[in-house]
């Protein structure tokens, strides 16, 4: 089992930055695929970004235009997410996820169902 904590929410205004963590435990392993997706009010959990086991290679929604940056560092088992430029509609709880499919089919990376394991979730506020 693996257990998945995310931190680095809060409120920002329009604009500013937040960079969130999620922290890997338990029976981790090197080529978990992880992924960052988002759920706002009312809405349905959309796929934010997500990354390889080996941190070569990421993937984004076209939505965000770069916006966001994911990185990992498999040494300490953690995963980024740098968002810049927020904006009010970036409102949501952020979820982390690890997964195994996305290894042996790389269209996983972008559904929640290439993804085993799901944190607990961490609020981003953006306010206008």
């Amino acid at each position: 089992q693996v257990q998945l904590v995310e931190t680095g929410g809060g409120s920002v205004q329009a604009g500013g930055s937040l960079r969130l963590a999620c922290a890997a435990s338990g029976r981790t392993w090197s080529y978990y695929a992880m992924g960052w997706f988002r759920q706002a009010p009312g809405k349905e959990r959309e796929f934010v970004a997500a990354i390889s086991g080996n941190g070569d290679n990421t993937y984004y929604v076209d939505s965000l235009k770069g916006r966001f940056t994911i990185s990992r560092n498999n040494a300490n088992d953690t995963v980024y997410l740098q968002m810049n430029s927020l904006k009010p509609e970036d409102t949501a709880v952020y979820y982390c996820a690890a997964g195994r499919k996305p290894y042996y089919s790389g269209s996983y990376y972008y559904t929640g169902t290439g993804y085993d394991y799901w944190g607990q979730g961490t609020q981003v506020t953006v306010s206008s």
